[in-house]
């Protein structure tokens, strides 16, 4: 009787299902890290509503989106999140009117005019300012930009919205020039010598026909501009004051969403207190603000995208 034969396998189908094997121990490793993420978001999310469940069993819904006054660590608790919201939205409104013209000017340039020494250039120096700690521009705007504004207006209050708003501007200039010159060199070169060919300027091919058709980058950049303008701390707990006060006029001081959790989870407040669980509530309406700002832009940029 014939003994049986071995089965060998070749060193190169060996060395394949090793490189086989790896492949299938990094994807694996990748995809735990991507549900890192997302399992981090939802822990966050539920985070946020669970204690803001408990908080609105005691705070009614009505009075925390109507009422004018927002002193929860007082004896005389009001829990109106207007107040937050107005500083807010005004801080924001004043560093997108700074950071939305300068960075897409910006953007232009680097992408249509600079030469590429003064691209490679420019550029790294003005993300730079992405590293610079917030701490810092909070204090840069209290100590400079403020008494700089006071020469000229000297009845603005040391605390105010307006050097704040500024200040956050120039933080996200990078943000929206970086992305949107990103965008625009993505636009194929065969656009823009039809422009120059139908006998267009660069100034004129740059923003008649460059720009609209990097809309849909430029605007990811302004939205991540305004996201990153909603939920910034440091700069308005120095410079913009933390008094919630309901006003839009941005030569006063105010408190916003982030400012006011910085104050409460800086302080002595019990575990399970009504004055602890408001941030939870603040940072509910702080997340919900910023995700309707993005749904906002992903639809923008879903209408207006062009495929090259």
């Amino acid at each position: 009787m014939q003994a049986p034969m071995e089965l060998t396998i070749s060193p190169r189908l060996a060395k394949n299902i090793r490189r086989n094997v790896k492949e299938r121990i990094i994807e694996l490793i990748l995809m735990l890290a991507a549900l890192t993420a997302v399992a981090t978001t939802f822990a966050i999310v539920g985070v946020l509503l669970y204690e803001s469940v408990s908080f609105f069993k005691t705070v009614s819904v009505v009075e925390f989106f109507t009422a004018t006054e927002w002193t929860p660590l007082f004896e005389d608790a009001h829990y109106g999140i207007m107040p937050l919201v107005s500083g807010t939205l005004t801080t924001s409104a004043i560093a997108l009117a700074v950071a939305v013209p300068i960075g897409t000017i910006t953007a232009i340039f680097l992408s249509e005019f600079a030469s590429h020494k003064a691209r490679e250039t420019v550029k790294p120096i003005l993300e730079l300012l992405v590293g610079v700690p917030t701490v810092v521009f909070g204090y840069f705007a209290l100590f400079f930009v403020t008494p700089l504004l006071q020469s000229v207006y000297p009845e603005l209050p040391s605390f105010n919205m307006l050097s704040a708003g500024i200040v956050m501007g120039v933080m996200i200039i990078p943000y929206i020039a970086s992305l949107s010159e990103d965008a625009m060199r993505a636009v194929p070169m065969s656009m823009r010598e039809g422009s120059y060919a139908m006998g267009a300027t660069r100034f004129q091919t740059a923003i008649k026909v460059v720009a609209p058709a990097a809309t849909s980058g430029i605007v990811a950049a302004y939205i991540l501009a305004v996201s990153r303008a909603v939920g910034e701390t440091m700069v308005v707990a120095v410079a913009a004051g933390q008094q919630p006060t309901l006003t839009f006029n941005p030569l006063e001081g105010a408190a916003t969403i982030t400012a006011y959790i910085v104050q409460v989870a800086m302080g002595d407040l019990p575990h399970g207190s009504i004055g602890y669980q408001s941030i939870f509530a603040a940072g509910l309406v702080l997340m919900v603000m910023t995700l309707s700002f993005n749904i906002i832009g992903h639809w923008i940029r879903k209408k207006y995208r062009e495929h090259y």
